[in-house]
């Protein structure tokens, strides 16, 4: 399980566990879950794009991320946004589709995006990852205040000069960024599932936000390595377990919130 070659495996399924508890926090506060989903499953178009034309497909993926992004923000503008998601997840996927009926050559990588790989992480993705997970970070703590204000009271952040707009798609870039990174480790099906099971989770433990977005890197980092020795131990995709532990998390979470409630003890009113 230590080996050299799963040494890579460790390295990056940590970057992307605590990019997914940073971003995922405020994926979950902002209830924009379903862009989460939306953003890395159109970018696998990008991916078989990328394939066909023989461009890396972190190329495409990075493309068809960021692209998506933008549509999603513009459109969400001028209507309503879940609307403006779909249209855009159905033509991203329209266009996968078609480039992946141009071909077959390149099916075992296209797999491999879609249920995740992280047993097959090389040395040279090493780098692109780290450094898309830095730009990810960074860019939080540059907008953690504007961003938190937009995201618990929106009417004030405008009264304060914090555009919601603007805010909206900053913070669709880091999301695209953020999952165009992590496809290659658990896939473009499941990658939501580390990026909204342990925020869902730390929401339910802590209402305060660092406090809540620190929980959620400890149990994403916790549920990344559980889920890189259960793929190792079982040859099973690493996104199956990143999958059902997010879901898993998340009942934890609301279960706990529960029982910590009925033991509160009632207020009588004055």
């Amino acid at each position: 399980m230590f080996a050299p070659f799963m040494m890579n495996a460790w390295i990056v399924a940590t970057i992307v566990a605590v990019v997914a508890g940073v971003v995922g926090f405020f994926v979950v506060m902002r209830g924009s879950a379903f862009v989460a989903d939306a953003v890395p499953q159109g970018a696998f178009a990008g991916a078989a794009g990328a394939s066909l034309i023989g461009v890396s497909t972190l190329v495409g993926l990075g493309v068809f991320s960021l692209a998506g992004a933008l549509v999603i923000g513009l459109l969400g503008r001028r209507g309503r946004h879940d609307v403006a998601t779909a249209l855009t997840l159905v033509l991203m996927l329209g266009l996968g589709a078609l480039f992946l009926s141009f071909t077959t050559e390149y099916s075992s990588e296209i797999f491999a995006l879609l249920f995740g790989e992280i047993l097959g992480i090389s040395s040279s993705e090493i780098l692109p990852v780290a450094a898309g997970g830095l730009l990810c970070i960074v860019a939080i703590m540059l907008m953690y205040r504007p961003l938190l204000l937009s995201s618990l009271a929106p009417e004030s952040g405008e009264a304060r000069g914090v555009k919601a707009s603007r805010m909206e798609m900053l913070f669709l870039l880091v999301v695209a960024v953020a999952t165009s990174m992590t496809l290659p480790v658990v896939g473009a099906l499941l990658i939501f599932s580390l990026m909204i099971g342990p925020p869902a989770a730390a929401r339910s433990l802590t209402s305060s936000p660092l406090p809540a977005m620190a929980l959620s890197v400890v149990i994403a980092v916790v549920l990344a390595w559980a889920s890189v020795a259960a793929s190792y131990q079982t040859n099973w995709p690493v996104g199956f377990f990143v999958g059902v532990g997010g879901a898993v998390c998340y009942a934890g979470g609301r279960g706990w919130s529960a029982w910590s409630a009925a033991r509160r003890p009632a207020v009588a009113p004055a």
